[in-house]
């Protein structure tokens, strides 16, 4: 085994128990150095990795055997291939422009060498779930990913927005890894392994093996192992209807919405689908369900951020609708459009969050796109990188998400999945409301007159963000300042007009653009129509979209021309020239809209009324439920009949019994002669 694999891992999980456990005596300047080395050094070592895939090496076995019982073996292994390493040089690069980012934008907060700690720990976790070799391993990185980002999310814990959000995640979470762990269960049952190589090669022989669900009924077992696990797909990369976590997740710092929510934990069940390809193949069933759910998901969601005014929570619902692309791609059984997706995705969207958190900076932690205006010429930096992460978002050639959105639309039309007309539907609509709402958060932020106080006064997250719902600002100068600390030293509220953010900000920003711009036109070819993936992704012969493209590929070139005249793009151009005119030629066209729309846009801004809904049948039930419980199961059968009963019967034996032991002799005698004129009586008449 390449010493390497255990550098990758064990790098960033020394830097975050060194710094965790000793971080306030090694002092803010060692502590996120040690950070940033550790995942540096795991992206170099990934890289070389890498290469060395690419030369044909590649690894499947165990590094530690924690547990034996029987034949069953549970054992650390890795299993390094190129799905695997693509995904560890995303995770590395993402993490890594994140750490160096954080140094900026945490830059006074009190919990500075905790939250380094825990981001490298984060990293760990993830890099365990994708270079897993069985489901034990990835049920463990699986899970220490959603144990991290509790703690991320509710980073700043004296704020009860944070906490609500943080713990919000965890049980939405809870629900998908159930059945997470109700396929893995499945799986060990009818293999008798939890080490992906046999589980792959024996799946065929049991394609029509039928599970028995009681009552009379039946579902084929393959069906019912991938849609149980695509259920831990659906939490944790936020599908309808476990989606609700996402958007409050944005309660957590800005670094971590980067981190989380574009690279790495909700992409995890992109990469987990499409390494259990070989089970998926087997069931058209799962493949219909995964597709109208990915399709649901990227339209719906998408209409939502439409009519969001916090800055975070537009990138938020942007990658909640790309998700539901990248589902809709495995779904059509194009495993490598939505790998090649994930990966595009991964840079831009970082780009995109860490310019929001940029302009948070500037904007004295607000986060209302109505407050701000006019930033381009204060903060040209941000500001080319934010085109060109919205450019890549849009999908609009040469950037890169044109490529993968490209891909993943036309493989959607290709296919012959119970479901892909509804599909195609839904990207199409998507990709004109993805490019009006990616622009017009462009637009409110950085171009039009500016709706702050040029001479110093912009509004701040002090000025009264009256409702908790949309108050969503990182409440950094709040901490510092219930810590005893000074403000933020980013947050001089009469230091003059916003100014562009120092090069720890800037320098991640312009690095993140680079890929958001070339990975598309470099990647699309040996990715998708090369051997790239090689046997890491399966697919069988009648689901083979991508097999179908490659006939019409010609190049890079072509692709790009092709894509100019297609519907997709013009959608796309559509959508920017909508929001163009929405919010800078007529910018009073937007609130006569909202007033017409009247309860379609009641409906959009309380997000279909879905976590109403959550509260009312299981939050609110749940407390009902309790209360019943509690007065009817505690007070009255409890309580009231068993201990006080109990009670109560034994005093009412008591009364009657008071009545026979008198204590006088003559009773008790006369008594006896009672019943022995009973007992002869009985004889008598019985004999």
């Amino acid at each position: 085994m390449n010493p390497l694999y255990l550098v990758v891992p064990l790098a960033p999980l020394a830097a975050s128990v060194i710094v965790g456990l000793f971080g306030p005596r090694l002092g803010r300047t060692l502590s996120h150095t040690l950070c940033i080395l550790g995942v540096a050094v795991a992206l170099v070592a990934s890289i070389m990795i890498f290469r060395d895939v690419q030369a044909g090496h590649v690894f499947n076995g165990d590094v530690y055997t924690w547990m034996t019982s029987g034949t069953l073996k549970l054992a650390v292994g890795f299993l390094i291939d190129p799905l695997t390493v693509t995904m560890m040089i995303v995770v590395t690069f993402v993490s890594l422009m994140v750490h160096v980012y954080t140094i900026g934008y945490m830059a006074d907060d009190p919990g500075y060498t905790r939250f380094f700690s825990y981001i490298s720990l984060f990293t760990f976790s993830m890099l365990m779930l994708v270079m897993s070799n069985n489901f034990l391993q990835l049920f463990f990185g699986w899970e220490a990913v959603g144990l991290v980002s509790y703690l991320l999310i509710g980073f700043w814990y004296t704020r009860p927005t944070a906490i609500y959000a943080n713990l919000k995640a965890f049980l939405v979470n809870r629900v998908g890894d159930f059945g997470f762990v109700l396929g893995i269960g499945l799986v060990l049952a009818y293999f008798g392994t939890l080490h992906y190589a046999p589980v792959f090669a024996h799946a065929e022989s049991l394609k029509d093996t039928a599970l028995n669900l009681g009552g009379g009924h039946a579902a084929l077992l393959m069906s019912a192992i991938c849609i149980c696990l695509f259920i831990g797909a659906m939490g944790k990369s936020a599908q309808v209807p476990l989606h609700v976590w996402l958007p409050d997740s944005m309660e957590g710092p800005t670094p971590i919405s980067a981190l989380i929510h574009a690279a790495t934990m909700v992409t995890a069940g992109i990469f987990m689908v499409a390494r259990m390809s070989p089970l998926f193949e087997l069931s058209d069933a799962a493949l219909s369900f995964v597709t109208v759910i990915g399709a649901t998901t990227a339209l719906f969601m998408a209409f939502l951020g439409i009519v969001q005014n916090d800055i975070k929570r537009v990138v938020a619902y942007s990658t909640l609708s790309q998700l539901g692309y990248m589902t809709v791609a495995l779904g059509v059984s194009a495993y490598s459009a939505a790998i090649f997706h994930l990966m595009t995705h991964a840079f831009f969207k970082a780009l995109l969050f860490l310019g929001a958190g940029s302009v948070i900076i500037a904007m004295h932690h607000e986060q209302d796109l109505r407050k701000m205006g006019g930033l381009r010429k204060y903060m040209p930096i941000t500001y080319i990188t934010a085109v060109i992460g919205s450019l890549a978002l849009a999908g609009i050639p040469p950037f890169a998400g044109f490529f993968s959105k490209d891909a993943i639309i036309e493989a959607v039309s290709m296919s012959h999945i119970g479901g892909h007309g509804y599909a195609y539907f839904a990207v199409m609509c998507g990709v004109f409301v993805t490019a009006f709402y990616s622009f017009r958060m462009l637009f409110l932020a950085f171009h039009g007159t500016p709706r702050f106080d040029t001479a110093g006064h912009a509004d701040h997250a002090h000025d009264d963000h009256a409702h908790a719902a949309a108050d969503h600002s990182d409440p950094v100068t709040e901490l510092a300042t219930q810590a005893g600390t000074e403000p933020d030293a980013h947050d001089d509220h009469h230091g003059g007009p916003p100014h562009e953010s120092p090069w720890v900000v800037t320098v991640p920003l312009i690095l993140l653009a680079i890929p958001s711009i070339f990975t598309g036109w470099a990647y699309i070819e040996p990715m998708l129509f090369g051997n790239f993936f090689g046997n890491a992704i399966v697919v069988h012969e009648s689901h083979a979209v991508i097999g179908e493209m490659k006939e019409e590929w010609h190049g890079v070139v072509p692709f790009i021309v092709h894509g100019l005249a297609s519907v997709p793009f013009w959608l796309a151009i559509s959508g920017i020239v909508a929001a163009w005119y929405c919010y800078l030629v007529n910018p009073a066209l937007p609130a006569r809209i909202k007033a017409g729309a009247g309860k379609l846009y009641t409906l959009l801004d309380n997000a279909y009324y879905i976590d109403k809904l959550y509260v009312y049948l299981f939050a609110d039930g749940a407390r009902k439920l309790g209360r019943i419980a509690s007065t009817v199961g505690d007070r009255t059968i409890i309580d009231g009949i068993v201990v006080n009963g109990t009670a109560k019967v034994v005093g009412w034996a008591s009364q009657l019994l008071r009545h026979l032991q008198t204590g006088y002799v003559y009773h008790y005698a006369f008594t006896m002669i009672i019943g022995v004129f009973a007992l002869l009586t009985w004889w008598v008449v019985r004999f």
